[in-house]
């Protein structure tokens, strides 16, 4: 695939893939063998997460559009060989991160996407796209499990810059775009159709309440971690790239 022609998205944002889109392939094991190489990837390009995420839901029964889709990560990645994250010496010492989910964006089972991107400073440093476990049964629940995985993994963050012995200027920040996922982080009232969440709902608020970190609401134009959440067109798939900061540069 070194020489294949390049496209400029890692997947394509229709026709939707499923379990049953085409025919079995044969032979699945280069396609579990490709997948599972893509995990390592992304470890370092986040903009290939959502689609390695997605192709790794059907490694008990791939087929041929989902050997397809898997190749079309090869094409893209191909034409972008210099693409990475850029490290500076001069970052800002403070931490913030952006959490998404995709309401019921799988056709087969109605779950969830949630993702998040954890920055410090500039740079980001943890990333994570992963389908919900169950389904949601609203937009805003959907959106505060997002909001409570990116919290658990920000306090983890937060503990390890403690035993560097790195203080941080301000507490963390979350940003959401669902209204109603911040004002419910904001609420101290807790609402009797939430309690099916109750869990995720004390979590965060306890530590909120402790002030070690807050909840702000972002504009879903702003809303960085789409990108980790559904494959999207090509104009702001490429728009999302520059801001979550994979960027074109030379090896250091």
């Amino acid at each position: 695939m070194t020489n294949a022609k390049p496209v400029l998205t890692p997947m394509a944002s229709s026709p939707k893939l499923t379990l049953t889109s085409s025919k079995a392939l044969a032979n699945p094991t280069k396609y579990r063998q490709l997948v599972g190489s893509l995990q390592y990837l992304q470890f370092t390009r986040l903009d290939i997460a959502f689609a390695v995420n997605k192709l790794s839901q059907f490694m008990h029964c791939p087929t041929d559009d989902h050997w397809q889709a898997a190749k079309r990560i090869l094409r893209y990645l191909a034409g972008t060989p210099s693409h990475g994250i850029f490290f500076s010496s001069k970052n800002p010492l403070n931490l913030h991160a952006y959490s998404d989910a995709d309401w019921g964006g799988d056709s087969f089972d109605y779950a969830s996407t949630n993702a998040y991107i954890i920055y410090l400073g500039t740079h980001p440093i943890s990333w994570s796209a992963k389908k919900q476990k169950g389904v949601a049964r609203s937009s805003t629940e959907a959106e505060y499990r997002a909001v409570a995985n990116a919290v658990a993994k920000l306090r983890w963050v937060c503990n390890i810059l403690t035993e560097l012995g790195i203080e941080l200027p301000t507490p963390p920040t979350v940003y959401c775009d669902n209204v109603g996922a911040t004002f419910l982080c904001a609420n101290p009232v807790f609402h009797s159709r939430m309690k099916h969440i109750a869990i995720d709902y004390h979590f965060v608020r306890g530590h909120i309440q402790d002030g070690a970190l807050r909840v702000a609401h972002v504009h879903t134009h702003d809303q960085l971690t789409d990108v980790l959440t559904k494959p999207l067109p090509r104009a702001h798939f490429l728009h999302l790239r520059n801001k979550i900061v994979v960027t074109e540069a030379s090896p250091s």
